[in-house]
This record gives C-alpha cells, structure tokens and sequence, in this order.
C-alpha cells in the first residue's frame, strides 16, 4: 500500500482519537483506584493495542508480511512491559511520580490528571505513527535494514528485560529505603531500562524508513520518546523522589553513574563509598 498525505492524516486523525479514549479510561482508573501506577498500565496496553490495529489496517485478512511483523513486534513489547507495569502497580499504593503532582495539585487534582493525561496522550501520536508507518512501508520484507532493526528490537528488550529484573533482585534483597541499585547495568546508567526503552522505538523508526515520502517521519517516534523520558515524565520526577528518600547516597550515584545512555562509571567518584 503507498501512503499519501490524505491517507496518513486521516490514519493520524483515527489513531489520536483512539489515544484520546485510552488516557480518559486511564483517569477514571486512577481515579477510582486512587493508585496512579495503574495510568502507565492502561497506557502500556492500550497504545499496544492501537499499535496492531494500525500495523493491521484496514483488512487483517489481508495484511502483509511486514503488517504482521510490526503487530507481532508492538504485541510483544506491550504485552512485555504492561506486564511488568501491572506487576509493579499492584504491589504499591501510589507511583511517587504522579502522588508528588497530585499533592501539589490540592483540590484541583482531578482536572490536572486529566489534562495531564491527555498531554500524555498527544505525545504518543509519534509512536502510533511510527508503528503505522513501519507496517506500511512498501519496501520487500528483510532487506538488510529489517534484519537490523529486528535484531536491535530483540537486543534492546533483552535489555531492557534484564535491567528490570536486575532492579527486583535488589529491591528483594535491599529492603531499606536508603539502597540506591548500582549493580549491572545499573552500573553504567542511571536508567538503564529507559534508555533500552528508547532503543525498540528507534527499531521501529528503522522499520519504516524506506516508506517514500513519509518514512523518516517515522524518526518523530524515538524523539518523542527520549524527550519524555529524560525531560517529562521520566528521569525528572523519578530522580526528585530519588532524592528525597535516598538522599546523599543517590547525589553520589548521580555523580558517578551516566543518566541514560550506558557508559562506565566516572573514575572520578568510583573511588567513592557505594551506595
């Protein structure tokens, strides 16, 4: 199928309507709940699920090759992380991220969430796109930047995987709210799971390149995300909490150890006390 203008702005039209209704249920989950870890979930799953209808679209029955890479590669990369998402979630009464805004919020919070959310929501039409534009791309399936992205897809959540069984594996055996994880990959980022995030978005932008005219739009899916999670809703109000509760022994962390691109330990501050 070649994509034109029309047909790609009334798929982004759909697609932004579709993110809409999933960050509005996310609300009325955390509104019912009282539990805002439940909005990254209900995100995780539903972007998931817009992801393979896009990569589907418009006959199932009749899809590509390609088309049903794509919805296989975004069904395994929600069902991977709303997964862990949800393990999390249940096991927490709030996420310190979203309960920090709440209580500055006052009694104006509810409206706040829901506006917030929906930000949230119109940030996440890059990703849609990327994903729409991946499964469409005309280009014969595996030519050699397939074979890449898919092997930088398969990389990058292993990676991602690993760094958040790494993260358990310290939490069960550091109960104190003073231990900061700087084991394995931990090591050499501050957010080793966020950066191996942003890798699987890069593969899809790989997938779609070669979508002539629109291809390299595809490239708005891995920025957008970066962006978010080093200067929105990931890194910022993360490391607030982190600071707050781990105090001197995350400042140390912080001034040894690489935000988010993995890198080795500054010699400068390794020679330090480890958290």
């Amino acid at each position: 199928m070649i994509i034109t203008a029309g047909l790609l702005g009334i798929a982004l039209a759909v697609l932004s309507v579709a993110l809409s209704l999933v960050m509005a249920l996310a609300w009325a989950v955390q509104q019912r709940t009282g539990n805002s870890g439940w909005v990254d979930t209900v995100w995780t799953f539903g972007l998931g699920a817009i992801g393979i209808a896009a990569a589907l679209w418009p006959d199932p029955a009749a899809a590509s090759g390609r088309q049903w890479l794509i919805a296989v590669l975004i069904a395994a990369w929600a069902l991977r992380l709303g997964g862990h998402i949800a393990h999390r979630s249940s096991g927490i009464a709030d996420d310190p991220r979203y309960a920090q805004l709440i209580k500055g919020w006052g009694a104006d919070a509810s409206r706040q969430m829901f506006i917030l959310l929906q930000k949230q929501a119109v940030v996440s039409i890059p990703l849609v796109m990327t994903v729409f534009l991946a499964a469409h791309n005309p280009e014969q399936l595996w030519c050699a930047l397939d074979v890449a992205a898919v092997l930088l897809f398969a990389v990058a959540a292993a990676g991602e995987a690993l760094a958040d069984h790494q993260l358990r594996g310290f939490r069960s055996r550091h109960a104190q709210r003073t231990a900061v994880c700087d084991e394995g990959l931990w090591a050499w980022s501050r957010h080793p799971n966020y950066f191996f995030e942003w890798l699987m978005w890069v593969a899809f932008a790989l997938l779609a390149i070669g979508s002539t005219p629109f291809g390299w739009l595809a490239l708005a899916g891995p920025l957008a995300i970066y962006w978010l999670l080093t200067q929105v809703s990931g890194i910022p109000p993360l490391e607030e909490h982190m600071l707050r509760t781990r105090g001197e022994a995350f400042r140390r962390y912080q001034a040894r150890t690489s935000a988010f691109f993995p890198l080795p330990p500054r010699r400068a501050a390794a020679t330090g006390t480890r958290s």
